[in-house]
């Protein structure tokens, strides 16, 4: 691998530009987060066996692994005159998420009996994860494409924090809207409007928040990217989608080892976190009840701590350096694994939400360190493509959860909690393969 070229041609951005190209992750998050936070409520309302729930989880993950390396490798391709070459998906993937999102939460509203409720809520998550996707690599190439190095830390900082924001209000709809009076329990197999207006609330700020990034930001035509870059214009399509992964860094293949233990244990927690916190301190399994919804309101205020513990701790992770990486993502993985466990075990409110303080520590380690080993090691000439593709890493694993969990399930005596004993074990796992990792920076010259 090649010595990387330094971005020194590239300008400084505004703060003002800064802002608004990042700011539309809010409304890109806000839609992921409604659907992580929700995805076993919806389901398990609209009358899914607790048995079969991982058949629904199987859509997204699958939807991200096809999606994001595509249009990484696509839109490096691609230009629009008065559009630009990243905006274009942004616009088609806000059109379409939109849209589903508005047809979810309604799922179990169209008269239609439960196996055809259930089959089109499945195929509208599908759709959902497909658009969400769609827009939000955009924001992850603009800068890339458009960020000089100086400001690169900044404007990742804000891409962090803008979706975090929206995450954690997304995660709060719920429980607000009941507070103020909206109703939480539905005639049976539907959702209640606290869930509704909650999906409504986020495609409106959705649309909003992507309005801003696509009329205000102008991408850089071909021609000045080439000269920004130091490449020549032709350069980025030269190599095919195949010959680029056969020259994929060494980390970019064993990071994918430690990726799988984060990201299945993750999965159990989507899947059921919130029929565990109904189980343990609502003591009910009644879908339907007003108990399980409130329960459901308390996992989402719970997925709100996870959040915002993952905002002050990634302030934390800004500050290390190589000699520490490795042991704060082994300990990052440790804290998801104490995590885990104490939810499944946790009886009360409060010990709960101290349980969501390991997993909040664990989900921003795994959202921070793994990116800043893969992007050392790149060259510099196909990153958007690397980082499309390392999201297989992401959803991989998911899928691969969610068919286990056919068989898991039921071995572990049809019991909710004991799922979430398989996320710690595996978090713990994960924490001893971090150090199979080799970190190079291609910057300081280190050549695989």
């Amino acid at each position: 691998m090649s010595e990387k070229k330094l971005n020194k041609n590239l300008p400084s951005l505004a703060f003002s530009v800064l802002m608004l190209m990042t700011f539309g992750n809010l409304g890109t998050s806000m839609a992921f987060a409604l659907q992580s936070a929700n995805m076993g409520r919806i389901f398990q309302t609209l009358g899914a066996d607790p048995t079969k729930l991982g058949w629904f989880f199987i859509l997204p993950p699958l939807a991200g692994m096809v999606v994001q390396p595509l249009v990484g490798y696509f839109s490096d391709r691609t230009w629009i005159p008065k559009i630009g070459r990243r905006l274009p998906y942004l616009i088609l993937g806000t059109i379409v998420a939109v849209i589903v999102m508005c047809l979810l939460p309604n799922s179990g509203s169209f008269g239609f009996k439960t196996s055809t409720a259930l089959w089109f809520g499945a195929v509208t998550i599908l759709f959902m994860d497909l658009s969400s996707n769609m827009s939000m690599q955009p924001f992850k190439m603009m800068i890339s494409d458009m960020v000089n190095d100086e400001q690169k830390d900044q404007a990742w900082s804000w891409q962090t924090i803008w979706g975090n924001i929206g995450s954690v209000a997304a995660d709060l709809f719920p429980f607000f809207l009941t507070w103020i009076g909206v109703k939480n329990i539905a005639a049976k197999g539907e959702l209640p409007d606290s869930v509704k207006w909650s999906f409504y609330i986020g495609a409106a700020i959705l649309v909003v928040s992507s309005i801003f990034t696509i009329w205000k930001v102008d991408e850089y035509d071909p021609e000045t990217y080439a000269k920004y870059h130091g490449l020549d214009q032709n350069a980025n399509i030269s190599e095919n989608f195949f010959t680029i992964v056969k020259h994929a860094p060494k980390v970019f293949w064993t990071l994918g080892i430690v990726e799988f233990f984060s990201w299945t244990g993750f999965q159990y927690l989507w899947t059921y976190g919130a029929g565990t916190v109904a189980q343990n301190i609502w003591h009910t399994t009644n879908a339907s009840s007003a108990a399980y919804q409130a329960a459901g309101n308390w996992f989402g205020v719970l997925s709100a701590v996870e959040v915002g513990v993952a905002i002050i701790y990634g302030l934390v992770l800004q500050k290390l350096n190589d000699r520490i990486r490795k042991p704060a993502y082994a300990l990052g993985m440790v804290l998801g694994a104490l995590g885990f466990w104490g939810l499944s075990v946790a009886p009360t409110k409060l010990l709960s939400f101290v349980a969501f303080i390991g997993i909040g520590m664990c989900w921003v380690t795994i959202n921070s360190i793994p990116f800043t080993i893969l992007t050392n090691a790149l060259d510099g000439k196909h990153d958007g493509t690397y980082m499309g593709l390392f999201n297989c890493w992401i959803c991989l694993p998911q899928i691969v959860a969610s068919v286990c969990s056919f068989a898991l399930y039921p071995l572990l005596g049809n019991y909710i909690p004991h799922m979430l004993v398989v996320s710690a074990v595996l978090a713990l796992i994960g924490a001893f393969t971090v150090y199979v990792v080799k970190e190079t920076s291609v910057e300081k010259g280190d050549i695989e």
